[in-house]
């Protein structure tokens, strides 16, 4: 089953996303699962007032306790406890 299968629009779902304006900043935000308007046929992820194409190259977690674990596993743990941005 294709990610693009797996959502339907209005699906919330967290992300891991690299702050742009600082390469070293990594957070799990949370995203909607919409309607890419550019492509009527597919969806996208809406985030930080942009249409992200929704595809297999991003780690995309249904739930904020999946996304923490991920990132606990992958980058160990997040001062403060808190890594939502």
């Amino acid at each position: 089953m294709s990610v693009q299968e797996s959502y339907q629009p209005g699906d919330v779902v967290y992300v891991m996303y690299r702050n742009p304006h600082t390469q070293d900043v990594l957070h799990v935000q949370e995203a909607a699962v919409v309607n890419n308007p550019d492509h009527p046929k597919e969806l996208a992820l809406f985030l930080y007032e942009t249409y992200y194409p929704l595809t297999d190259d991003i780690a995309i977690y249904r739930t904020e306790e999946e996304a923490e674990q991920a990132y606990e596993y992958y980058f160990g743990s997040a001062e403060g406890g808190d890594i939502l941005g």
